[in-house]
């Protein structure tokens, strides 16, 4: 009976806390200093700096944490003395070159085509754009790969800059994947793999064409016309 009694008394007081009504009492804050905490907003007003502004810039020479720009020839293409890097900066392993496909095949197709020749469908379409360069050209097989690096970061004429896009070692996968379509466009015979050089000469053997002195290994023929 006492148990009940007890029950019945907890039941009233719980159901008396539930019945809505609101109290003109303060809140109970057992910690005061969460809900007030002496502290300056965004772009409120601060005294203690001279300009009043609570927003500070960094203290000079503040670097990001995974944003340390020390190695000059990765992260700009260049040499310490200003000069672009010859090669490219990193190991170049097939997973490389795959990426560099990849990656060339969603930014720099539009308008330089699959095979780098300048054609991409922009430049096919009539929209008014400056023909895109072709990768095949004298001027850019002979270029660092400094060069390229730069071009993509930073841009060149029509050319818009990537670098927001496309991080630092994207940018070095995509020259090395430029390199892979010069040399698959202007391969010499010499130059080709002991499988691929024999089915070539089985070819011209049946044909019976002379061999070519440059051999374009796949895709097509790069466009002359197209502009530097």
């Amino acid at each position: 009976m006492q148990r009940l009694l007890t029950l019945g008394v907890l039941l009233t007081v719980l159901l008396a806390g539930c019945r809505g009504h609101q109290s003109e009492r303060p809140p109970i804050h057992p910690h005061l200093g969460m809900d007030f905490q002496e502290k300056f907003q965004a772009q409120s007003y601060n005294p203690l700096f001279e300009d009043k502004a609570t927003m500070r810039k960094p203290v000079t020479g503040t670097v990001a944490r995974g944003q340390l720009r020390g190695n000059s020839e990765l992260h700009a293409g260049r040499t310490e003395e200003g000069e672009y890097v010859e090669s490219v900066p990193i190991d170049v392993t097939r997973k490389v070159l795959e990426r560099g496909k990849d990656r060339y095949e969603i930014y720099c197709t539009p308008c330089h085509g699959q095979t780098g020749a300048g054609n991409g469908i922009i430049m096919r379409g009539d929209y008014g754009y400056t023909p895109a360069s072709s990768y095949h050209v004298d001027r850019l097989r002979q270029v660092s790969d400094g060069y390229l690096y730069d071009v993509i970061a930073n841009g060149v004429r029509n050319m818009p800059a990537y670098g927001q896009q496309i991080p630092v070692r994207d940018r070095w996968a995509i020259v090395t994947y430029i390199r892979a379509l010069q040399r698959s466009q202007n391969a010499r015979p010499e130059e080709l793999p002991e499988d691929l050089a024999s089915r070539l000469e089985r070819k011209v053997g049946t044909d019976g064409d002379a061999p070519s002195d440059t051999v374009r290994v796949a895709g097509r023929q790069p466009d002359a016309s197209s502009s530097e």
